[in-house]
């Protein structure tokens, strides 16, 4: 008994079997709204444009390789790896490289064909070229629509407001306001197109194919640099592991070639910019010395040819002896002179340089003009190094940063000591040349001694190779420089370059938008079934009773078709006869046999079918083979007698007036063992007629005669009629009709009757509605007091042979029929 109670418990708390029915019941709507979700996303996977993803990789490598770094000996080595890689990443997305790898990618012209309402872009498919007038100022961003005509003539098409200008010779937006356009002409392919605000060319090119262009629509746009640069700043950049210094660049867009030859663009560009970085110092030194042999040339030749023409003139090929000795003496003077002058003029740069700039874009390292101090070649790399260091850290920090702000200090700290130096490095070789100066004036002395014919020779001599040592200083300078700038490796490395080839779009994703719209299809009824269950404040499953009372269920009426109000007697073999034998039953079992049972019918509200019930009970009791009598005791507004046919003129309100003997209110109903006591007529006072004392002496009288009593009251809810009768009777049963009666109204009327402790209260519930699937109300009938009775009649519609067996109603009508 324990396990079965338990198992009735867990049944009662959640019923799954009930679940299943109630939502089987609705199985069309699920069928429908999943055909529709799954239409809606063939539709989209159909008409979306495709997404790709294309991928590149990059090895960024640590630039204090091959370098001892202090902090990696003290355990700190990873974290400006990291920090590094960090670095590294902030360049790659910054604002600058992008806009370095648009300015290369040749995007300012989209070209887009159209077709079932889709603009799908052509990119390097395109059957014609634009090319633009970049002198003039163009419409940025504006639809130009083209047809093709011919091979011959186009139809060109555009119409819009607020278009703004750009110059792209200028790289800037032009400043006034927004302008409007609006041009229709069939044009010559060829043929320069001038218009006020837009100036260009249109050329067929050799994706042309005329059975496939021809008077098909295209249009192009032209879109300004930082446009692009916004479009394409998309991409993400991330590691491919933690530990790894390898970083993967990803990038999604709807033309797979478009966006291959951006990434590829950007890190070449990216590693075009590392190079730059490491050869800036050969390219700066390149540059000094170039500017400086611009002079130096001319004085070369100047002296070169005035030696000739002395030599010449006094037909003098070359020197004595003893003139030689002294002219080479001469010669390795001027040598290490040039050097000094070399060197001195360098440094005298590099300070006005340092004084008059903040940046330190056109710095040369002094190791790469022969300056061999090891303390100023050192300052001035660390130099470079705060100033780089600052540039990268200035992309991703504001000015107040106390890290850039350190930094500041630092460059400002470098900057003074360096200053130091070079003030010092040019007092060193004021002294080495006023050394050299004098040690030459000392052999200009001897020289003065030799003839006239070779003084003169000497001092042409002695400029020329001065101005040739300097010269020969300057391009040995310069090739050095030259080799380390050609033997520069980049610190970094593109290890798989983007490829577009074996690319399946990334959105939408066709498998996944199926199975979203199967679930969205079979959630969506379950929301509306749960819904619908959750908002109704109507009593609709034997749940909803047992939730509101713990009085005892006595049984339901099944919904009749009939238009026979005894439908009990007319169809005796049909469902809904049985529903009132089960009933009659289980009344049995409430009164547990009493013999002689007075029942009263009544309800929370009007419209519930008491009459209908009360009428159908009685019968069945007649049936039954037991003297029954049905007393319309609503006597405010009686309507018992319109269903036998019979009068009303005499009943229980003339006869508690005394208007009426006992004989004369007792009516045949035409059915064996049935008698009948109509209302009579509507009195004024009916409350007080039944709370009179002559309704009990009517009461005990009756007992006497019948062995079944039933009684048909007012809505006990309204009125207090139902209340006043039930201490005359054995059982109250209180009708429930599905889908009518309100679950708040019947709270309120179960909660008074359970504070007046009446006995022998039971619930019956009424027009329940069967259908093939239908579950609930069917099930069970019977548990709540323990009798276990009249179990399977939702499982038996259609068993009897009067009943009809329901002609199933169509898809489409129960889909629109009012819920």
């Amino acid at each position: 008994m324990e396990e079965n109670f338990q198992e009735s418990k867990q049944q009662q708390a959640f019923d799954y079997k009930a679940v299943f029915y109630k939502i089987f019941r609705y199985w069309y709507l699920f069928v429908l709204t999943v055909i529709i979700a799954l239409t809606l996303a063939y539709l989209f996977n159909k008409y979306t444009v495709p997404i790709y993803e294309v991928k590149s990789t990059v090895l960024i490598k640590d630039k204090s390789e091959n370098k001892i770094n202090p902090e990696d000996i003290i355990g700190f080595g990873l974290s400006n790896k990291m920090g590094n890689l960090q670095n590294e990443i902030g360049i790659l997305t910054s604002y600058s490289m992008v806009y370095r790898a648009v300015l290369k990618s040749g995007f300012e012209i989209s070209y887009f064909s159209e077709s079932n309402f889709i603009s799908k872009e052509l990119y390097d498919e395109s059957p014609f070229t634009v090319m633009i007038d970049t002198a003039v100022p163009q419409p940025n961003n504006l639809k130009f629509d083209i047809v093709i005509l011919s091979k011959e003539n186009y139809k060109l098409k555009v119409r819009d407001e607020n278009i703004s200008l750009y110059s792209y010779s200028k790289r800037k937006k032009i400043e006034g306001k927004p302008v409007e356009i609006s041009m229709e002409e069939t044009v010559p392919f060829g043929k320069e197109v001038v218009h006020k605000y837009f100036k260009f060319k249109v050329v067929l090119n050799s994706h042309f194919n005329a059975k496939k262009d021809l008077n098909q629509p295209f249009f192009f746009r032209m879109k300004d640099y930082n446009g692009l640069v916004n479009e394409f700043k998309s991409f993400s950049v991330e590691p491919i592991n933690k530990d790894a210094s390898i970083v993967e660049i990803k990038l999604k867009g709807a033309n797979v070639s478009k966006i291959v030859d951006f990434l590829n663009l950007l890190t070449d560009e990216y590693i075009s910019r590392g190079l730059e970085q490491k050869t800036r110092v050969s390219i700066r030194t390149v540059a000094f010395i170039d500017n400086e042999l611009k002079g130096i040339a001319d004085s070369l030749y100047v002296s070169e040819r005035a030696l000739q023409v002395f030599r010449s003139n006094k037909e003098i090929m070359s020197m004595d002896e003893e003139s030689k000795q002294v002219f080479e003496k001469m010669a390795r003077l001027q040598d290490e002179k040039a050097k000094l002058v070399v060197q001195s003029k360098y440094l005298v740069n590099v300070k006005e340089y340092l004084e008059k700039n903040h940046g330190l874009d056109e710095l040369i390292v002094p190791s790469s003009m022969g300056v061999e101090d090891p303390i100023l070649n050192d300052l001035t790399k660390d130099l470079m190094k705060l100033y780089t260091d600052r540039t990268e850290m200035a992309q991703f920090s504001k000015e107040k940063n106390p890290s850039l702000r350190a930094v500041d200090l630092k460059i400002d700290a470098t900057k003074t000591a360096l200053m130091e130096n070079i003030k010092s490095a040019i007092n060193s070789n004021s002294i080495a040349l006023k050394d050299i100066n004098t040690r030459i004036d000392q052999i200009s002395q001897k020289i003065g001694e030799l003839p006239e014919t070779q003084r003169v020779l000497f001092g042409i001599e002695r400029k020329f190779k001065l101005t040739d040592a300097i010269y020969t200083y300057l391009l040995q300078k310069r090739s050095e420089a030259q080799i380390t700038q050609a033997s520069t490796l980049p610190d970094n490395e593109i290890l798989d370059k983007a490829n577009g080839e074996g690319n399946t779009p990334v959105y939408p994703k066709t498998g996944l938008n199926f199975i979203i719209a199967i679930l969205i299809g079979l959630a969506l009824p379950m929301l509306y079934i749960f819904m619908k269950d959750y908002l109704n404040d109507r009593i609709m499953e034997r749940s909803d009773v047992e939730k509101i009372t713990n009085f005892p269920i006595i049984g339901h009426v099944i919904h009749s078709d009939k238009q026979s109000k005894v439908v009990v007697i007319d169809s005796p073999k049909s469902t809904i006869a049985e529903s009132f034998r089960s009933i009659r039953t289980n009344l049995q079992y409430l009164l547990k046999g009493k013999e002689k049972q007075t029942i009263l019918i009544t309800s929370d509200m009007v419209s519930t079918g008491k009459t209908f019930c009360s009428v159908n009970l009685a019968c069945i009791f007649a049936l039954y083979g037991k003297k029954t009598l049905l007393m319309g005791f609503d006597l405010r507004k009686p309507k018992i007698y319109q269903d036998f046919g019979l009068s009303n003129a005499h009943g229980i309100s003339s006869y508690l007036i005394d208007k009426s003997s006992f004989d004369d209110i007792i009516q045949k109903s035409g059915i064996e063992h049935l008698d009948i006591i109509m209302a009579g007529p509507v009195p004024p006072n009916p409350s007080e007629l039944i709370a009179s004392e002559k309704t009990k002496v009517m009461f005990d009288h009756l007992k006497e005669i019948y062995d079944f009593i039933i009684i048909d009251t007012p809505p006990i809810g309204l009125v207090t009629d139902a209340f006043l009768l039930m201490k005359h009777t054995d059982a109250n049963v209180v009708l429930v009709r599905q889908g009518y009666t309100h679950k708040k109204v019947f709270a309120s009327i179960m909660k008074d009757l359970e504070q007046r402790n009446l006995p022998n209260i039971a619930i019956m519930i009424n027009d329940v509605k069967l259908t093939g699937n239908s579950y609930g109300y069917g099930y069970g009938y019977g548990y709540g007091y323990g009798y276990g009775y009249g179990y399977g009649y939702g499982y038996g519609y259609g068993y009897y042979s009067e009943d009809k067996v329901k002609d199933k109603k169509s898809v489409v009508k129960r889909v629109f029929r009012s819920s």
